[in-house]
């Protein structure tokens, strides 16, 4: 699975997982909906260690963007606000870091 797709999924269970603990603690749903948060952010910790990098730190950094998409497109499909053109540059901001950390040439040695 390419990279993209296993911080895709990643950022969807980490997602996932926060809005099960925001459910609770901010919208007084009931704490059964804790349980499948904590195995979705179970799921989005070992998703990440699937990421090929050399250093855990690199790959945490390069999420970053990714996690910063998928929050923009939860808030849009879930909880019905649509991003503002300020959430889309600093999207944008957001992304183009994150590639240049992923895709940026490394010495081999």
């Amino acid at each position: 699975m390419s990279a993209i797709a296993l911080y895709a999924l990643a950022a969807l269970a980490e997602i996932a997982g926060c809005f099960a603990a925001w459910a609770v603690l901010r919208e007084g749903r009931s704490a059964w909906w804790l349980l499948p948060g904590l195995l979705s952010l179970a799921l989005f910790a070992w998703l990440l260690t699937r990421i090929d990098a050399a250093f855990a730190g690199r790959a945490f950094a390069a999420y970053g963007g990714i996690y910063i998409a998928a929050s923009l497109g939860w808030m849009w499909a879930v909880e019905g606000a649509r991003p503002d053109r300020w959430d889309l540059v600093g999207l944008a901001f957001c992304l183009a870091g994150a590639a240049i950390i992923l895709l940026a040439p490394r010495p081999t040695g």
